[in-house]
Formats: C-alpha cells, sequence, structure tokens
C-alpha cells in the first residue's frame, strides 16, 4: 500500500520527525530538509524561531555531501517552508531546460 501523507503543503508531502521536517516527494529529483535549529515559546508552546534549510537531491548513487545543493537560514517556520518551496519549485524548472 503506498504511504498517503496527512500533512501537506501546496500540494507536496511534509513529514516531521523530531526537529526534522522533510518536504518533498521521494520520487521527484529533489526534496527540501528543514532542521528546526532553535524554539522559542509564544504563548506556552514551543514554535520554530531559526530553522536550516537544505535542498537535496534524492539520487541515492551520490554521498550525500554532493546530494546537498543548496542551504539557507531562516527566522520562522513559515518562512523557511516557503522559502524552501521557491528553491524547490525553482530548481525543478532548472531541471527541465
Amino acid at each position: 500500500m503506498a504511504f498517503t501523507p496527512k500533512l501537506t503543503y501546496k500540494g507536496r508531502p511534509l513529514v516531521r520527525c523530531g526537529n526534522d521536517i522533510y518536504y518533498g516527494s521521494m520520487t521527484e529529483p529533489y526534496i527540501v530538509y528543514l532542521q528546526v535549529l532553535n524554539t522559542k515559546k509564544e504563548n506556552g508552546v514551543d514554535v520554530a524561531d531559526k530553522v536550516h534549510i537544505i535542498l537535496l537531491s534524492t539520487d541515492d548513487s551520490k554521498p550525500l555531501p554532493e546530494r546537498i545543493v543548496r542551504q539557507a537560514n531562516k527566522v520562522g517556520l513559515f518562512n523557511a517552508l516557503s522559502f524552501g518551496d521557491i528553491m524547490l519549485r525553482g530548481q525543478l524548472k532548472e531541471q527541465k531546460k
């Protein structure tokens, strides 16, 4: 049975494991890996503050350091996710040329 994500953003799956968030599908050539580096309390709830974004190739034949296409840091999860989506769409568009 195929995996059906419960959470998506702009039509792509979001999978969270602790402070790591994966955005995109492994069937596509690239995914975005978001790592929450720091959190802060807002109204008694931990909220992501600093987030490291990595655009990764899904090509398993390459070693991990060579799979990293772009990296960035953003403040806030929404900003990081939006920026990661822009990076992902841009890379996929560039690859189609």
